[in-house]
């Protein structure tokens, strides 16, 4: 398995790949910082808050992880644990962990926590990393297929046409579609599936060592990326081109 020994998910120099899976958030695409998130939900709703107010409350929002692509829970409610663990299996379930999550934190209009939650799934709340386009662009040339496979709870399709990104995936496997998760191994076999590769043709990359490695266990390699700010990872994805064989041909 071309995974390395460090578990990094770095170049071991085991060959390369003809096809590759991304995943989506903190990998090709980032979410908008906490405080334009309930910004953007607080200037359409007309709700102004004083400065320390709102600082606080963006504070109890990360801390609580209502943010999805955000920081995880500091701690998650007893009553929403089972809720959180499958979360990505569908739109309903996906939707309930998340506003169950912000509901925790108080805000000053009903309403606004259904809000935050449409807000994290429009284009204006997802910026590309700085190299995204460049390594889709790249694997295209070479006639890579690549295919993002995503734990996710909504469509996530029109984020990538609006960044001009969807022209250079070729097909997308997301978990709430097929009710099956990362890490569990059959959803990096549909992603494998749409290549029209096996699992040993297939690199998967991602930020996530647990739910992304899982597509090691179905043969696949496995190349992690650091989950960070766009500003601090300007050019973590282009290893991957690395890894990517031209035409497919070894």
């Amino acid at each position: 398995m071309n995974v390395a020994a460090d578990g990094t998910g770095a170049p071991d120099g085991a060959g390369t790949y003809a096809g590759v899976l991304f995943d989506f958030s903190g990998t090709l695409l980032r979410i908008e910082p906490a405080e334009s998130w309930l910004g953007a939900v607080l200037d359409e709703a007309g709700v102004a808050l004083p400065p320390e107010e709102l600082a606080a409350t963006v504070r109890r929002l990360e801390e609580a992880g209502a943010l999805p692509g955000g920081p995880s829970p500091r701690s998650v409610p007893g009553e929403l644990r089972e809720l959180w663990a499958h979360r990505d299996r569908s739109a309903e379930e996906h939707r309930a962990a998340y506003t169950g999550l912000a509901r925790q934190v108080p805000l000053p209009r009903p309403g606004l926590h259904e809000a935050l939650y449409e807000r994290h799934t429009t284009p204006e709340a997802w910026r590309p990393y700085p190299d995204t386009a460049e390594v889709l662009g790249a694997l295209a040339e070479r006639g890579v297929p690549v295919a993002v496979v995503s734990n996710i709870g909504w469509d996530l399709r029109p984020v990538f046409r609006a960044h001009g990104l969807d022209p250079l995936v070729g097909a997308y496997v997301l978990s709430y579609e097929h009710g099956v998760q990362k890490p569990d191994p059959r959803l990096f076999a549909l992603g494998c599936e749409k290549l029209g590769l096996a699992p040993e043709e297939v690199l998967m990359v991602g930020d996530d060592a647990r739910a992304d490695g899982g597509a090691v266990a179905l043969g696949c390699g496995f190349l992690q990326v650091a989950h960070l700010p766009l500003a601090e990872r300007p050019d973590g994805l282009r290893p991957v081109l690395g890894r990517a064989r031209t035409g497919g041909i070894a």
